[in-house]
């Protein structure tokens, strides 16, 4: 039986428990982000990702990161009220986490050895590196923080229809 992102539970940003099977069967695009980067404003291009497949049984996972030159600093509530104030942000966002080294969430410890990214690292590199998934949890493809989110537009279809 192949391993699916079903098998895990993360914490949404008010600290309640989270399993990701609540997800089954929607396309779903996880991403780590952080509010202080330069690519937060692809939390626009999220968004509208997030309301262009909606009734398509889609959905972005917001997975806030202070990894990468602190620049997610706030408490859970902060991220919350940044991004639904600044973005309108409709989709999850959940409970900050490490996404490398020895306190990284297991998710993506198990996210980044199913898509390894450049020169097959398993590491995050950086902010808002994306990873798409089929409606069976399973992890198809990783993004790079400079892939914009409407260029996975193609990539989200297909997986939506099948």
């Amino acid at each position: 039986m192949n391993r699916s992102i079903y098998e895990f539970s993360c914490k949404d940003s008010s600290g309640n428990e989270v399993n990701l099977s609540d997800f089954r069967d929607k396309t779903i695009l996880i991403v780590n982000t952080a509010s202080k980067c330069g690519f937060t404003p692809q939390y626009n291009g999220l968004q509208s990702l997030q309301e262009k497949y909606d009734d398509e049984e889609f959905s972005v996972l917001a997975f806030p990161c202070n990894q990468f030159g602190g620049q997610e600093p706030g408490t859970d509530g902060d991220i919350q009220d940044f991004c639904s104030l600044n973005f309108k942000t409709t989709f999850p966002v959940f409970s900050k986490i490490d996404v490398n080294g020895e306190n990284a969430h297991p998710l993506y410890e198990f996210l980044c050895s199913e898509k390894k990214g450049l020169m097959g690292s398993e590491k995050i590199k950086w902010n808002f590196t994306k990873f798409l998934i089929n409606k069976k949890g399973e992890p198809v493809a990783r993004y790079s923080p400079t892939t914009r989110p409407d260029k996975i537009s193609k990539d989200i279809e297909k997986l939506i229809t099948n």
